[in-house]
């Protein structure tokens, strides 16, 4: 989805204006892909906008970064701060009483050094903010979408940490997208090197057999997901039974019903895996009722999770 420009950019400690937010064209992680990031929505609430489990973001900021050995030259209450500062600093963001914001918070490494040592490049810290909408598109939400297992592999964990949320490890992800897109598809799933379902390209993957909800380990190259997490608390709450479990890719074919999730895209149903229809070929029962609870939930509507917003205002 194209960006909205807003009106200043955090950066190392400081607003710049938008057009002024610039790197060097040597920047080492432009060249190395060294980098960290996150994605985190803030939405409207009867109580002002609120980003959703911001502090759970930026912590997982900070565990990436040490991952990759980059110290990060701000606390976890820093960032927390800083994204409430930009939040406040572009408050054009909220004057057509926009319902979705956009949060993307990177770390990088700037210039000054070059090569694959990382350890004396000077560590940079960036946070942006603008309107965003739905990720995959209204209709996706409603009414499903259709995809399909790539020929990319989700990375090996010896190879490269899928637990971190690297910038440079988002080539693979983009190669599976593309691919699926050109296919006629709307996104695709990825399988770890052993052959079990690991996750989509920017997403966690669940599916519903006999009204018992299952989603790939990390031990699968799945990347623990926040909006992931949240579903699980949610749905235990309210006594469903959920697990993390290996699937294979059959187990997608003859699941009754399948779903995605992720801070970006919220909850998808998914309609078909490699033209195979999942249950009725339409969003099921279990699917909208998580989407629905979700939605309640970051909008500041059900009173259990409202610990999981932290307002801008505050």
């Amino acid at each position: 989805m194209p960006i909205t420009p807003t009106e200043k950019i955090w950066m190392d400690g400081e607003l710049v204006d938008w057009d002024q937010a610039q790197i060097h064209v040597l920047t080492h992680s432009l060249h190395y892909g060294c980098g960290v990031f996150e994605g985190i929505r803030a939405y409207a609430t009867p109580l002002g906008p609120a980003v959703f489990r911001l502090s759970d973001h930026m912590a997982r900021l900070l565990d990436s970064a040490k991952i990759f050995a980059i110290n990060v030259p701000f606390s976890l209450e820093g960032l927390v701060k800083a994204t409430k500062e930009t939040l406040w600093a572009n408050n054009a963001v909220w004057a057509d009483n926009l319902d979705s914001c956009y949060i993307r918070p990177i770390v990088y490494l700037g210039y000054g050094e070059m090569g694959l040592n990382p350890l004396h490049s000077r560590v940079r810290v960036a946070i942006a903010v603008w309107p965003w909408g739905t990720y995959l598109g209204d209709d996706a939400l409603e009414k499903g979408i259709r995809m399909k297992i790539s020929s990319w592999q989700r990375h090996d964990p010896n190879s490269m940490p899928p637990a971190a949320k690297g910038t440079g490890m988002y080539i693979n992800s983009s190669m599976a997208k593309v691919e699926a897109l050109r296919a006629g598809y709307d996104e695709a799933i990825m399988l770890s090197p052993q052959g079990y379902v690991s996750e989509c390209t920017g997403e966690n993957i669940f599916v519903v057999r006999k009204d018992h909800i299952i989603t790939p380990p990390s031990s699968a190259g799945a990347l623990e997901g926040i909006t992931q997490n949240t579903i699980m608390e949610m749905v235990t709450d309210i006594g469903m039974q959920v697990e993390t479990a290996n699937l294979l890719r059959s187990d997608l074919y003859t699941a009754d019903e399948a779903f995605l999730s992720g801070t970006a895209a919220e909850i998808v149903p998914i309609n078909s895996v490699d033209d195979r229809t999942i249950g009725s070929g339409k969003p099921g029962k279990i699917t909208k009722q998580i989407q629905q609870m979700y939605l309640d939930l970051v909008h500041g509507k059900v009173d259990r999770y409202k610990n999981w917003l932290e307002y801008v205002s505050g």
